[in-house]
């Protein structure tokens, strides 16, 4: 069984019939190489939306969410090309459920996460619109086609217009970006940060620019890493590869985003946490489903699985019901200023819901 993590940048051949003790050291320098270039990423990319005078949730919706969403568009198009198609449909709405029910409700549960009304009223909308318009293209083509139902080219094209058109918009709205905007949340979690990004913003441009690159660079391969060589440990421990397939890969195609959104709110800039969440959602629409659809036909319906529509039944559903329930929090959270904690729990239960539903469906 391959391992399909992030990008697969690693072949699987070299973590196959090692030695389960070598792999778990392994898999701890992968989860450390994670977490220091989570720090780097989010330090580069801090340090230049306050040189550049950014606001940071604008620079983690584009910048940083381009950067953690690119693997899995490569994964994706690769799979697409190789002849399996049907795994850039899953990729791509699970990552969305992923990142705005688990890494978003965590993040609610581990601090007040702030609300920009400039953004959650901008780049929040099309998170949203990007989704049920997938969902209608996919449901109307099924309709029309019936088992056959495939996305085309032509639809492929049609997202990656959209992407270039949101790119294009993004950096309008970020030129007239009221960043004066104040955080209306606890506030004891930003007092010690705002000294030091202004020291890391004082480094030369070409050292924050090399800060963020290598820092995307670390969590890309230290995530593909990881995830591989404790795939191939839990093989050699006798773990059902179902399992396996409903745990490790589910979570790992969104490990980037959960590491750097958590690096963020540790290191007290949780609007990179809201800004990469909401732009990965998007991203994940317009860029790995449009890039997947432009290289090869996708299939909605999966012919060899045990549930041939479940895209239909179950995850583009779940995908609809995870953002509706998040449009309602942003439109509670834009009056105060701020998410509340309690935001969490629902979402967090709502992806253990679908995980364990995907599981059993499987």
């Amino acid at each position: 069984m391959t391992i399909y993590s992030l990008a697969n940048l690693m072949p699987h051949a070299w973590f196959a019939d090692r030695q389960w003790m070598l792999l778990l050291v392994v898999a701890a320098v992968a989860a450390f190489v994670l977490i220091k270039g989570a720090d780097w990423l989010v330090e580069g990319a801090s340090g230049l939306a306050f040189r550049f005078g950014m606001p940071k949730v604008i620079v983690g919706a584009t910048i940083v969410s381009l950067g953690t969403t690119s693997p899995e568009a490569a994964v994706s198009v690769l799979a697409a090309w190789s002849g399996n198609p049907g795994l850039a449909l899953g990729n791509a709405v699970g990552s969305v459920i992923a990142d705005a029910a688990l890494i978003f409700g965590l993040g609610c549960l581990l601090v007040t996460l702030p609300a920009d009304r400039y953004v959650l009223n901008r780049q929040g909308w099309v998170q949203f619109g990007s989704a049920v318009l997938l969902a209608i293209i996919c449901y109307g083509v099924y309709a029309l086609q019936g088992e056959q139902a495939i996305l085309g080219r032509s639809i492929g094209l049609l997202l990656l217009g959209l992407l270039f058109a949101y790119l294009w918009i993004s950096t309008r709205w970020a030129k007239v970006h009221p960043s004066g905007e104040p955080f209306q949340g606890s506030g004891e979690e930003h007092e010690e940060v705002e000294v030091d990004i202004e020291a890391v913003a004082q480094k030369p441009l070409h050292i924050l620019l090399g800060f963020g690159l290598l820092g995307l660079v670390m969590v890309v391969l230290g995530a593909d890493v990881g995830v591989q060589s404790v795939g191939e440990v839990a093989l050699q421990w006798g773990v059902p590869q179902v399992v396996i397939a409903a745990t490790l890969v589910a979570i790992g195609t969104s490990l980037p985003e959960l590491v750097v959104g958590i690096t963020s709110i540790r290191k007290g800039h949780p609007e990179i946490l809201v800004g990469n969440v909401i732009g990965a959602d998007i991203l994940n629409v317009l860029f790995v489903v449009g890039a997947s659809a432009a290289a090869a036909k996708l299939p909605i319906i999966d012919p060899s699985a045990l549930r041939p529509a479940i895209f239909l039944q179950l995850h583009l559903p779940a995908m609809l019901v995870t953002l509706l329930l998040f449009r309602v929090y942003i439109f509670m959270a834009v009056r105060k200023g701020h998410f509340s904690r309690w935001m969490g729990v629902p979402l967090l239960v709502l992806y253990v819901v679908y995980s364990v539903a995907g599981f059993v469906l499987a």
